[in-house]
């Protein structure tokens, strides 16, 4: 279990800070850029000129960010679930970690990468057409774009032993199996789509996960604070 209420407190607050950087990413590139609709190279390279510092604020957000407040999250889900299955909470850390270091690995390719593709474009269009699509897939690989495999794994180990240890609350639980099983399956040709499936119900679960911790804390304070004192005066 999470050893302090402050703890507790940091690894909710840092759930909610997970759902609330998916929903700005994706109000920022499916709104406020349109990025996924840009498939022609060159026009992908005027996109990144056009919106530099607003795409750079929001992988420093979704990826840099995202990746660094991750770790927290798993550990903090580590110490609160170590003590019913060891080993799977391990391996569960391990994979969370993981996935967590190429999250922030693919933002900052992506930073440096589109930093060094706007200044080349200024003077030759066609170098930097093909600096970026040499960068950008390296970035989107270590994004997962290619399946959830590192994020359904960890999603999917994390419930699994909250189930056997009931340490979240039941529909949050099989909501993460449902998370796990999408992102895992969106590596499978054919079933990429279940990434966003995995992208969707990811953002509800951690938003969820967020609630109940910090709902828990508070129902611990609550119950402090009504506990009397032994000898108190009657």
């Amino acid at each position: 279990m999470v050893t302090t209420k402050s703890a507790q407190r940091s690894v909710g607050l840092a759930a909610l800070y997970l759902a609330a950087a998916l929903v700005a990413a994706m109000l920022y590139f499916l709104v406020g850029t349109d990025s996924l609709s840009v498939t022609d190279p060159g026009d992908k390279v005027d996109l990144l000129v056009t919106h530099q510092l607003g795409i750079h604020l929001m992988y420093l957000v979704s990826y840099v960010g995202f990746g660094l407040v991750l770790a927290v999250l798993v550990l903090g889900l580590h110490a609160r679930l170590a003590g019913a299955a060891p080993a799977t909470a391990g391996v569960a850390a391990a994979v969370g970690l993981i996935w967590a270091g190429t999250l922030i690995a693919s933002g900052m390719v992506y930073i440096v990468g589109m930093g060094s593709v706007v200044d080349l474009q200024a003077t030759d269009p066609a170098a930097a057409t093909a600096a970026w699509q040499a960068i950008e897939p390296v970035a989107l690989g270590l994004g997962g774009a290619g399946g959830e495999l590192l994020g359904g794994t960890w999603v999917l180990l994390v419930s699994l032993v909250a189930l056997r240890a009931q340490a979240l609350p039941r529909w949050l639980i099989w909501l993460g199996l449902v998370v796990g099983v999408a992102g895992i399956a969106s590596t499978v040709p054919g079933l990429t789509a279940a990434v966003t499936v995995f992208g969707l119900l990811q953002l509800v679960w951690f938003a969820g996960v967020g609630i109940a911790l910090l709902r828990e804390r508070l129902e611990d304070v609550d119950r402090s604070e009504t506990v009397p004192l032994v000898g108190a005066a009657g």
